[in-house]
């Protein structure tokens, strides 16, 4: 039987891998994968790995060294992944969507608690304080919402806003095709829009694609989501907004510098990052712990499409979800084979 490495588990990644494995060894590692950790995959072909373990050029050299073949990211993002560093060396595979449902839903949970001050309110009710004073929020119906970013989450997000009444702005670099969506400019998005909510892949492009000057094209007292990257948003300039009052409120269930904080238990610890103390300190900012994809229909999503993609590099077939860097790069993506339907090497 293959043993797998398997990094940054939690208990709920343990109880689905372990329901739906039948055919590996898996050897669960609290740490995250680096450098210095990668050394625990001797003996493993496969490591799975999570969007904040850190696969960089180092952390590659020692997983090739030790014998990693197969890079199994257990997540749709590989903005974490050297896969210019890997390819040759090691297959990067990953799983494309686990539930569009679950992030698309967390963000309208997120969008609601805001606008009508549910977490004000809870803490108020448990200290039996009834008042309402300071609670009001308004309607959604009818006010305009931006959409940035019209993949599978961006579109059902889109569906939901809707069935709220909501006028929906869209953009998106690569618009739908055959769609009815009212795609505009982001400087348009920008000004028209009430609420803006974010559903883009992390690159080199949208990096901090909100700051300072995007945020000052936005209406007074906008509402921003973001359940995509924190790297979508400066929060240096993010801060400034909500001080202004520019931005009216966010809701975040991701943040720029999460890798040292999200998915642990911090509570005795002092938290040393300034930036994440203020927002997670301001009375219009929701601050989840990037848990929009946290459903049983996700996790189970994860696990069966993780343990198949690792059955596909065992059994020697192509990799259906393979990541290949060439495919990005327009000169040398004529020699990706995947156009071929095999492997990328």
């Amino acid at each position: 039987m293959k043993t797998i490495a398997f990094y940054d588990t939690k208990p709920y990644d343990e109880y689905y891998f372990n329901k739906y494995n039948k055919n590996y060894n898996i050897k669960y590692f609290d740490i995250k994968l680096n450098k210095d950790t990668a050394i625990l995959a001797s003996g493993c072909e496969v490591v799975v790995a999570f969007v904040n373990d850190k696969i960089d050029a180092e952390t590659i050299k020692v997983l090739d060294k030790v014998g990693v073949k197969l890079i199994a990211m257990r997540c749709a993002g590989y903005n974490n992944v050297d896969v210019k560093a890997a390819w040759g060396k090691i297959h990067i595979v990953r799983v494309p969507s686990y539930s569009p449902y679950a992030v698309a839903e967390h963000a309208m949970a997120l969008l609601l608690a805001l606008n009508r001050k549910i977490h004000k309110a809870y803490n108020r009710v448990r200290d039996f304080n009834f008042s309402l004073n300071g609670l009001t929020g308004f309607d959604m119906h009818g006010k305009t919402i931006g959409v940035i970013g019209t993949g599978r989450i961006g579109k059902i997000f889109i569906n939901i806003a809707r069935g709220f009444g909501m006028n929906v702005l869209a953009y998106d670099v690569f618009p739908a095709k055959d769609s009815d969506y009212n795609y505009v400019t982001l400087d348009e998005l920008y000004r028209e829009s009430d609420i803006i909510s974010l559903h883009v892949p992390l690159t080199e492009e949208s990096q901090y694609m909100i700051n300072s000057e995007s945020i000052s094209k936005m209406k007074d007292g906008v509402i921003l989501i973001n359940v995509s990257r924190g790297g979508l948003v400066n929060s240096a300039d993010l801060i400034e907004g909500l001080k202004s009052g520019k931005i009216g409120a966010a809701g975040l269930d991701v943040y720029d510098e999460e890798d040292n904080l999200f998915f642990e238990d911090l509570s005795t610890s002092i938290i040393k990052d300034d930036k994440f103390r203020i927002l997670s300190s301001m009375h219009n900012v929701i601050v989840t712990s990037h848990q929009a994809f946290l459903t049983d229909e996700a996790l189970t999503n994860i696990a069966t499409t993780t343990l198949n993609n690792i059955d596909e590099f065992f059994n020697n077939g192509p990799l259906v979800n393979e990541i290949c860097y060439m495919c990005k790069d327009k000169e040398k993506a004529i020699s990706c084979r995947k156009t071929r339907e095999e492997r990328c090497f």
